[in-house]
């Protein structure tokens, strides 16, 4: 798993690039903001329903969450799930608003 900085996602994002984001936090958190992830919550990757993003498994994939350690724990849950390329957003959510507003 690589830690990736909010400032380098958000210039990949404001560069037009296809980005596989995965919000693994609840559906209420995901309500309130959100940076267009799809909602996958922690709980559902581990229990290994992860049926919707099999086809990520050879592709770049970053998981965010509030803080940062939720992400965490589903990145490495995806890795040993065969997931090559998987990020972990520094700082989550509560990281992204402090540096974006």
């Amino acid at each position: 798993m690589q830690i990736i900085q909010a400032t380098t996602l958000k210039q990949r994002l404001d560069n037009g690039e296809t980005i596989h984001l995965i919000d693994v936090r609840q559906p209420e958190e995901h309500a309130e903001f959100n940076i267009g992830g799809l909602l996958l919550p922690l709980g559902n990757i581990m229990a290994m329903q992860t049926e919707e993003i099999e086809d990520w498994k050879e592709e770049e994939v970053i998981c965010y969450c509030r803080s940062g350690a939720r992400s965490m724990q589903a990145a490495m849950m995806l890795e040993s799930m065969g997931f090559k390329n998987v990020h972990n957003l520094a700082g989550g959510m509560m990281g992204w608003q402090a540096t974006f507003g």
